[in-house]
């Protein structure tokens, strides 16, 4: 009794194009210093090339074609936060950084008719995408566990493994992926199908594992309940499997397969039931177990028909039955018992569904681990932007503080009233400005910043204005098409969509109008300061240009300078502190993006203000603390040099030329403090348009996409409205007037029905024909001659007479449209024509006699024209020549 499995064949996919989107998607979504993103395209074609070698070229039943398909659904998994594949929902607008692929696949079972094809379903979902190469996993996994041999105990073993994780994998779908599609899936993906798919694996895994224990030669009882499970497995799947809603779906030779197995797997239970019976010398029941187990194999042999061959299990039944009951009619003379009253056979449940292994191939690297799930990334950004205003804010404490105190410093001339006390040297702190000046790049560093600051600030100006310029063409058209068309025109109004992108522009537009105003304060220090900024980069003309003063050496010694000194000691000593607690604040970093990860796979979900506020205070809040301290200390420090100062400038000699050298002196140190500020300023602005430049352009790309996928709606739904407005029908035609009313049916009314004909006395008729001369003969070429016209007192025939004549009857026949053919002369003696007097001549058939009277409309009985009201009178002559008959 050879057996084989059932296996589930692969669902097939169309090729698509995965480096394009997606490379557009990290371009615009994930930024990184220096333009990382570009470092994973090779990683995108990769994937592309994966996916192409896992679902659209053929799988042989191997292993190495397994770990090929699992590679590709843990890179799905991988990237699904990552890159998110979604669908817009029919009520939501395009969004133009989006990851739209559109994902074909066919169904697995649908072979396919001539000229329909098979069955197919395309979506743009990650979700779909995973769900589809899932399935062909675990049907690839049935097809390597049919191909074993299952002769061999590797290969039963295989088998089992195989299949009780295909039984897994179909079970995972159902319950955890197929719900939200059910409504648009092919017949293959359905919950039906699934649970079906799944019992069936289930099934044929309790098989292997009991075709494993008869090759061991597991006890009678064991083998027995292991049949018996496979029994009940069989039967499940036998009766999802003729689900209706199936149709011819499934393989023709399921059903009977399944039903066979069915009654095979009881009978074989039954058969080991009675090997055990046998050994307990329980021959009845014995006996009474191998009829019911013959039975049911010659049942399931009708069942299977052509797919299972059972012959050689029924004649081993047939072949113990009968020597059974032949040594119980010959020995025992055992009671044999009703089936119904033999202890029922228990079951050894022990195939079960595998779970999913993630990932699902050991070997697995993920190609895009250096990006972040999506909603970390959005987290990163919202702690990056919190993290950068608390820098921000905490150093300009300090820089403002600094200034505060350099300009207080400068307008009392320190330190360099102290250290000018004879008043001809320049003073050394003048001279180590200098010479920090030059170092930073002198006045030509700031000249070339300020000539560069109005080109990068008009570039960002055009690619913001024209931004905005295709968002105010698109609507403008929009709302043209819309004015034309009006309700007809139901797409989305472009205003209210492009009301995100108008808000973005706006602030964009904000952020330049305080730019500029930045700028302008910038450009009026440097021009208060230019002058002595250029003087203290020429230290050799600084003894020129700062005026001498009458020397003061009896302060060289005095207790206010002592203490002068020690103070700006103690301001130089703040100055170095700042400057490394701004280093600090600057150069803080920690590790939250593995806190995010770790709420995110937890949680589901990133509460990213609570982890980042906790995260700052944690690694800000020390640094604060200095920040304020450094403050406070400098608030009592400027008291204490304001206070010494003044009890210089008391004892301190004043003069003309002192006060002019000491505010020379003030102006050049507010120089050098003016160059750091400027210097520090420009750079950052520099850096700043840079910045916003690349902000905007990446603005400007997103403006420019939805634009054009606007247009291309607007060119599509324009071409539905103007196929429906051909398609409409025109208006009602106008009501015609009275005389081309039609009858009945659409035809002509019918002529005034005609009078009788006139009752003319034979008498009468032979005095008018006495009376009438002969006709003359006509001429050759010369006109017929005219028929006389009724005398007085003869009846007059036409309108004013009641009666009108009456013609005979024309042949069936008749047209009165044709060319008459040409008569001879009759004969002598032969009776003359219709009309025609007699001895006259034949009237030409070319041309008709002139009537005799005023000639009547005649309606013969035979199909006329259309009517015609103002057609001149018929030209018909009752008089003419008739046919023949």
């Amino acid at each position: 009794m050879a057996s084989s499995f059932l296996s589930v064949p692969l669902k097939k996919s169309s090729e698509v194009d995965l480096v394009k989107p997606l490379e557009k998607f990290i371009k615009n979504t994930y930024s990184g210093p220096g333009g990382t993103q570009d470092d994973f395209v090779p990683m995108l074609k990769e994937l592309d090339k994966l996916r192409d070698s896992a679902t659209c070229k053929t799988l042989d039943r191997h292993d190495s074609s397994l770990e090929l398909i699992q590679k590709y659904y843990d890179q799905l998994c991988a990237i699904e936060a990552k890159l998110p594949i979604t669908e817009n929902q029919e009520d939501e607008p395009p969004t133009p950084y989006q990851i739209r692929v559109n994902f074909t696949w066919y169904d697995a079972f649908d072979q396919g008719m001539l000229f329909l094809g098979k069955m197919k379903k395309t979506m743009s979902s990650g979700d779909y995408e995973r769900m589809c190469v899932l399935f062909n996993i675990g049907a690839l996994m049935s097809q390597i566990a049919a191909a074993q041999n299952l002769g061999a105990d590797d290969g039963l073993k295989n088998a089992a493994k195989y299949l009780q994780q295909a039984a897994g994998v179909f079970t995972h779908i159902k319950e955890s992926m197929a719900g939200p599609f059910q409504q648009v899936v092919t017949p293959d993906l359905s919950l039906e199908m699934l649970s079906t798919l799944s019992v069936v694996m289930l099934a044929q895994a309790q098989e292997a594992i009991l075709l494993k224990s008869i090759q061991d030669k597991m006890k009678e009882v064991i083998i027995a309940k292991l049949s018996m499970q496979a029994s009940d497995l069989y039967s499940d799947a036998m009766k999802q499997a003729q689900n209706p809603h199936f149709g011819d779906l499934l393989p023709k030779e399921w059903i009977p397969t399944l039903a066979g197995k069915q009654a095979m797997y009881h009978a074989q239970a039954e058969f080991y039931m009675s090997l055990l019976a046998k050994k307990n010398k329980s021959i009845g029941e014995e006996i009474a177990r191998l009829k019911h187990a013959l039975e049911l194999a010659k049942t399931g042999s009708s069942r299977a028909g052509s797919t299972m061959d059972m012959k050689d299990f029924i004649g081993k039944l047939q072949r113990a039955h009968d020597s059974a009951d032949k040594d119980n009619n010959f020995i025992y003379h055992d009671r044999v018992p009703e089936l119904s009253n033999l202890p029922a056979i228990g079951r050894a449940v022990v195939a079960k569904a595998l779970p999913l292994s993630k990932p699902m191939n050991p070997k697995f690297t993920d190609l895009f681990e250096k990006l972040v799930p999506l909603a970390v990334h959005q987290a990163l950004t919202g702690y990056e932007a919190r993290k950068a205003d608390v820098v921000n804010r905490e150093v300009g404490r300090l820089r403002e503080a600094t200034q505060l105190m350099n300009s207080v410093l400068a307008s009392l001339n320190l330190p360099a009233a102290i250290e000018d006390l004879s008043g001809d040297n320049v003073p050394q702190s003048i001279l180590e400005k200098g010479s920090a000046i030059k170092e930073r790049g002198g006045i030509e560093k700031i000249n070339q910043l300020i000539q560069d600051l109005p080109e990068l600030l008009q570039r960002n100006k055009e690619v913001l204005d024209e931004a905005n310029r295709v968002l105010d063409e698109e609507e403008k058209t929009d709302s043209e098409l819309r004015a034309n068309f009006k309700e007809r025109w139901t797409r989305t109004a472009s205003a209210q969509l492009y009301s995100p992108l108008r808000a973005e522009g706006g602030k964009y537009q904000s952020i330049l109008d305080n730019a500029i105003h930045a700028d302008t304060i910038v450009r009026e220090k440097y021009n208060k300061h230019a002058e002595n900024i250029t003087l203290l980069c020429k230290p050799e003309d600084l003894p020129g240009k700062i005026p001498s003063s009458s020397p003061a050496a009896a302060l060289q010694g005095s207790k206010c300078v002592t203490d002068l000194r020690q103070l700006m000691e103690e301001v130089e000593t703040i100055k170095a502190e700042r400057d490394v607690i701004e280093s600090e604040i600057k150069e803080a970093k920690t590790d939250i993006s593995s806190k995010f990860l770790s709420a995110l796979a937890q949680d589901g979900v990133v509460n990213e203000e609570n982890l980042s506020v906790g995260e700052l205070d944690r690694m800000f809040g020390p640094l604060q603390k200095q920040v304020t301290e450094s403050v406070s200390r400098q608030e009592g420090l400027m008291a204490k040099i304001q206070t010494a100062n003044t009890e210089f400038c008391q004892q301190k000699q004043a003069s003309g030329s002192a006060n002019q050298r000491e505010e020379k002196l003030k102006d050049l140190a507010a120089a050098h403090d003016a160059f750091m500020e400027l210097l520090g300023n420009l750079e950052e602005g520099t850096k700043f348009y840079n910045e916003l430049l690349l902000l905007l352009v990446k603005f400007q790309t997103k403006c420019n996409d939805i634009v054009f996928a606007r247009k291309t709606e607007k060119d599509e739904h324009l071409k539905d409205l103007q196929e429906n407005i051909a398609k409409q029908p025109s208006q009602s035609a106008p009501t015609p007037p009275a005389y081309q009313a039609s009858g009945p049916g659409g035809a002509k009314p019918p002529p005034p029905a005609r009078p009788p004909p006139p009752q003319v006395q034979p008498q009468q008729q032979q005095q008018q024909q006495q009376q009438q001369p002969p006709a003359p003969q006509a001429a050759a070429g010369s006109q017929p001659p005219q028929l006389n016209m009724p005398q007085a007192g003869q009846p007059q025939y036409g309108y004013n007479n009641p009666q009108y004549y009456s013609p005979p009857p024309m042949p069936t026949s008749y047209n009165p449209y044709a060319t008459m053919q040409y008569q001879p002369p009759p004969q002598q003696g032969a009776a003359a024509p219709y009309g025609q007097q007699p001895g006259a001549p034949p009237y030409p058939q070319q041309q008709q006699a002139a009537p005799p009277y005023p000639q009547q409309q005649y309606a013969p009985q035979y199909p006329q024209p259309a009517y015609n009201p103002y057609a001149p009178p018929s030209q018909y002559n009752p008089y003419q020549q008739q046919p023949q008959r």
